[in-house]
């Protein structure tokens, strides 16, 4: 079986949602511990494809988006936490529309980001690729939550110039007409 990105992406919403409700099951304790148990049977069994596939699997595996979850889930992540936040900004850094980014740095479970804004006109937000406007700070944070489900906070600071706004009366106005 081989499903799209898309499809897992679906299908990890949907565990989500079950997981989220297994708290309102008549016996929640039993379920949670099957559910563990094969978690952990599931754990050990890709550690030890992991440990056979020596020093080169582990990388290569961790450029699959669903693989590098769940070897994040398992403890078996090639790439710390640091390593997998800055890979995820430097990702993420080409649809930032041209801010910037400086300063991760990662400690006590909390991922601290630099966003440097450039001067934009209308509010200063770049444009993403469906034309809107982009909230860089929550791209920024959701990039690193997925690189890194495990920290408890990102912390995204924007700092820079204000956005330049310009009224419509001054657009209105006669180019020529004086003013006082």
């Amino acid at each position: 079986m081989s499903l799209t990105d898309r499809e897992v992406a679906d299908r990890v919403a949907r565990v989500d949602a079950l997981l989220d409700g297994v708290e309102s099951l008549p016996d929640p304790e039993s379920t949670i511990e099957v559910l563990q148990a094969l978690l952990d049977l599931y754990g050990e069994a890709l550690a030890r494809i992991v440990a056979i596939g020596g020093e080169k699997l582990g990388p290569a595996l961790a450029q699959d988006e669903l693989v590098s979850y769940l070897l994040v889930l398992h403890d078996l992540h090639p790439l710390d936490v640091s390593a997998r936040v800055e890979k995820a900004v430097s990702g993420v850094r080409p649809r930032l529309g041209g801010a910037a980014v400086e300063a991760v740095a990662v400690a006590d479970g909390v991922a601290s980001v630099r966003l440097l804004r450039g001067r934009g006109g209308c509010g200063g937000h770049g444009r993403g690729g469906g034309g809107g406007p982009v909230d860089r700070a929550a791209l920024l944070e959701e990039a690193i939550r997925n690189a890194a489900p495990e920290l408890d906070r990102v912390e995204v600071e924007e700092i820079g110039p204000a956005p330049v706004l310009i009224s419509i009366d001054a657009l209105r106005r006669d180019p020529g007409a004086r003013t006082s």
